[in-house]
């Protein structure tokens, strides 16, 4: 009796020694305007972001084969709830750094009040408000995608090239559509252009009739519309056409989606709205990898930031392998080195080359789907733009820009 008391004691000890060690999860707070004015917008990023995951995982895992685990947030798009994400995702996931969040106006939140204080790095795929250059972040905030800078100016000069020289201009009173109509202004007016009105607004109103009557004064020829469309921008067009009061428009990427042709119809806007947007180079060998995993699992790659949200997570797995801990402070320092090289180019879905010349000591350097990534020293990226219009097929037609 007491040999086999002895015996079966010890069979759970022989089993744990026995059993393969399980990998664990290595926590990546991921934060997006899941709800909110640009939730289908969002839709596509988080897919992106999940697939990059997946290539991670499928091909052996970071550091010892852990699982990366993508803890969704929903910022929805506003800085108190994502403040409210940010802090259950360092203090109560415990994550390693925080992909996103989506919008500008969420991530100065998210940043000032949670990550800098508590040394957690930010990447994100699609806050874009020139703002966020200027924090005094200690190097922890990152962007893929370009500062609207670029695209404020892109547009002052897509409405100088039209011969246009009077338009009146509004926008959100929002971290994002404040801040490149801001861009916008200032370039315009040094090409010689004239803003004949320019008015703030809230999002969210049922109507904008008696603020575009206002607009109108001073026989401009266009609307400089800088807005979410989910939030104002539909319904700016739809009471710009109901009352003829604009029929040109120009606009930056918080108004591209699929719903403003929906629901103004591809007749009342081709040749009258005129969008740019953050864009890849489709011929690049990056974006070609990316875009046949993302269409392999049924999204369309020319999503907006599809591309970014994927360049973000395989980003950040490459640094915490690179850092070859879950140690937050390693993170930053991890972050520059595999995006700005020197080393050999790895591609989307080449995690499994990654993760073998990272462990044998040997630098890399990953060209991502929206292009280099190098970061300068405020962990911005230069980026592409495209010029969006109705095609004759009643859909989004893309022309890239110079």
């Amino acid at each position: 009796m007491k040999l086999l008391r002895t015996l079966a004691l010890a069979a759970p000890v022989v089993a744990m020694l026995g059993s393969p060690v399980q990998a664990a999860d290595i926590k990546v707070g991921s934060s997006a305007g899941v709800t909110g004015p640009i939730a289908e917008l969002a839709a596509p990023i988080i897919k992106g972001r999940q697939i990059a995951a997946d290539h991670v995982n499928s091909s052996g895992g970071l550091l010892q084969g852990d699982m990366m685990k993508l803890v969704i947030g929903d910022s929805a798009c506003d800085p108190k709830a994502a403040v409210d994400v940010g802090n259950k995702l360092v203090n109560i996931e415990q994550v390693v750094a925080i992909i996103g969040p989506s919008c500008s106006g969420a991530t100065n939140g998210m940043v000032s009040s949670v990550t800098i204080p508590a040394g957690v790095v930010v990447l994100s795929d699609s806050a874009t408000a020139p703002s966020i250059s200027e924090l005094d972040d200690n190097d922890l905030v990152f962007r893929v995608a370009a500062s609207d800078a670029y695209q404020g100016a892109a547009i002052a000069q897509l409405v100088h090239d039209a011969g246009l020289k009077k338009v009146a201009m509004t926008y959100s009173n929002d971290d994002y559509n404040a801040g490149i109509a801001q861009v916008f202004e200032k370039e315009f007016k040094k090409l010689g252009g004239i803003i004949t009105a320019n008015q703030a607004h809230e999002p969210n109103k049922a109507s904008y009739r008696s603020e575009l009557a206002t607009l109108s004064l001073g026989d401009p020829e266009a609307l400089a519309l800088f807005a979410y469309y989910g939030s104002s921008g539909i319904t700016i067009l739809r009471n710009s056409l109901e009352n003829s009061l604009f029929d040109k428009f120009y606009a930056a990427d918080g108004m591209f989606d699929v719903s403003v042709i929906e629901q103004i119809g591809a007749d009342n806007l081709r040749d009258r709205i005129n969008i740019t947007q953050a864009a890849s180079d489709t011929d690049d060998a990056s974006y070609k990898a990316f875009a046949k995993a993302f269409r392999a699992e049924g999204g369309d790659p020319e999503a907006p930031y599809a591309a970014h949200g994927y360049d973000v997570v395989f980003l950040m797995a490459l640094a915490i392998e690179k850092a070859g801990s879950v140690d937050r402070s390693k993170i930053s320092q991890a972050l520059r080195a595999v995006a700005s090289g020197p080393g050999e180019v790895v591609r989307p879905g080449d995690w499994a080359k990654a993760k073998a010349l990272i462990s044998a000591g040997k630098d890399v350097n990953y060209e991502g789907a929206v292009g280099t990534n190098d970061f300068d020293e405020n962990g911005d990226v230069t980026g592409l733009f495209s010029l969006n219009v109705v095609g004759d097929d009643g859909k989004w037609s893309r022309n890239m820009l110079k």
